[in-house]
């Protein structure tokens, strides 16, 4: 059974800092592309920022590139999403998710190539 479980949420400070956990089980989680996406209130989902299932290639949105980094530790089966200098538009739930397809998939970026998604962690950027 796969399980994704973010943490690390909470309420930051327009230009801080925040590191976002998902844990995953119930799949090899070293063969799986992984990305975090969001949605903020009143808005459609957003895909942030994706990371090959070896970590050798990373990939962002444009509203998040230069603040944003994504990593993981496929010893922990875990991905992290390191967030630099909050916006207050960077406020949304935060979803981690896993790619349908094996291996270094292509198309990272669309919300469509991910089958699996966990509850999600809330991020609050307000002064």
């Amino acid at each position: 059974q796969v399980q994704l479980v973010e943490s690390g949420g909470g309420l930051a400070q327009p230009g801080g800092s925040l590191r976002l956990s998902c844990a995953a089980s119930g799949f090899t989680f070293s063969n799986y592309a992984m990305s975090w996406a969001r949605q903020a209130r009143g808005k459609g989902l957003e895909w942030v920022s994706g990371i090959y299932s070896d970590g050798s290639d990373t990939y962002y949105a444009d509203s998040v590139k230069g603040r944003f980094t994504i990593s993981r530790d496929n010893a922990k089966n875990t991905v992290y999403l390191q967030m630099n200098s909050l916006k207050p538009e960077d406020t949304a739930l935060y979803y981690c998710t896993k790619s349908r397809r094996g291996g270094n998939i292509a198309g990272i970026g669309d919300v469509n190539v991910y089958d699996y998604w966990g509850q999600g962690t809330q991020v609050t950027v307000s002064s």
